[in-house]
C-alpha cells in the first residue's frame, strides 16, 4: 500500500507517495521532465516496495500535484528537493537505490555525490547529464539560457555527473530503449562508460521502448519486474547484502 504525503519546501509543496518498510532500505525513484510525474511511476513504486524496500517517489516543483513553477526548476533545485524528500521519509541512515528517468540522470549523480557509500543501486532509465555551467540556470520556457546551454553541441561531455558515475562502485543498471528521440546515442555511451569502470554494471536493454520508460515500465510488467530485479540483483534475502560494508563504517 503506498500513502500520500506532502512536504513543504524553500516555500513549495512537493506532492508524492511513499510505503514498504524502511528497516531495509529505500528506493526512491525521480521522474523526468517537461510532463512527467508521479502518477506513471507508480506501479514501478509498488514493484519496488513488493520486493521488500521502502518505496518513494515525488513530483517536482513545477509538475504534478506539487505546486510552483516549471520555468524557475533548475537542476540544482531538484537536486535540493530531493534531498529534502529522502532526509523527510528515508531517514538520515539507512541503504539508498536511487532510479532516474532522462533529465533525473543527472540528479541521481547528484545524490550520488552528495549521500556516498549510502547508495548501494542505481537504476538509470535513458539518462541525461549536464554540463556543470546548466546546473544553478533556471529552466525558464524552453528558449533561453538553460536551453541554449544544453543544446550546444557537446556540451554534456565534461559533466561532472560522468565523473562521479566513474566512481561510483555501487550495483548499477542502465535501461536503453531501442528508439530514442531525446538522448543522444552519445551521451547513453559515455553513462555506459562510465558506469563500467568500476560499478556491479548491468545493461538492460528494451529494444521495443522508446525515451519514456516510465511509461513502458507503467504499462509492461514484466519488463517492471525484471528491471527492479536486475536493480537489486546482488541484495540478499533481506535485501541489502550490498551495504554490509557501508553498515560497518
Amino acid at each position: 500500500m503506498l500513502f500520500d504525503f506532502r512536504h513543504d519546501h524553500d516555500g513549495e509543496r512537493l506532492c508524492g507517495v511513499y510505503g514498504g518498510d524502511p528497516s531495509i532500505g529505500t528506493a526512491v525513484l525521480l521522474h523526468g521532465a517537461g510532463t512527467s510525474s508521479t502518477e506513471r511511476l507508480l506501479p514501478l513504486v509498488r514493484e519496488f516496495v513488493a520486493h521488500g524496500c521502502r518505496g518513494i517517489a515525488f513530483d517536482f516543483s513545477g509538475h504534478g500535484e506539487s505546486t510552483g513553477m516549471l520555468s524557475e526548476l533548475s537542476l540544482r533545485r531538484r537536486f535540493e528537493q530531493a534531498v529534502a524528500v529522502i532526509d523527510g521519509y528515508a531517514g538520515t541512515d539507512g541503504p539508498l537505490v536511487l532510479v532516474g528517468f532522462s533529465m533525473s540522470g543527472q540528479t541521481v549523480a547528484d545524490l550520488v555525490r552528495h549521500y556516498g557509500d549510502r547508495v548501494v543501486a542505481l537504476g538509470l532509465c535513458a539518462p541525461a547529464v549536464y554540463s556543470a555551467e546548466a546546473w544553478d540556470v533556471p529552466f525558464g520556457e524552453g528558449n533561453g539560457l538553460f536551453s541554449g546551454i544544453i543544446r550546444r553541441p557537446d556540451s554534456w561531455r565534461e559533466a561532472p555527473a560522468l565523473q562521479v558515475l566513474r566512481a561510483y562502485e555501487g550495483r548499477a543498471v542502465l535501461a536503453v530503449p531501442g528508439t530514442d528521440m531525446v538522448i543522444p546515442p552519445a551521451v547513453t555511451e559515455a553513462v555506459q562508460d562510465a558506469l563500467a569502470s568500476r560499478a556491479q554494471y548491468t545493461r538492460f536493454d528494451i529494444p521495443d521502448a522508446e525515451h519514456q520508460l516510465g511509461l513502458w515500465f507503467r504499462e509492461h510488467g514484466d519488463d517492471r519486474r525484471k528491471f527492479v530485479e536486475a536493480v537489486l540483483t546482488g541484495l540478499d534475502a533481506r535485501g541489502w547484502s550490498a551495504t554490509r560494508a557501508w553498515s560497518a563504517n
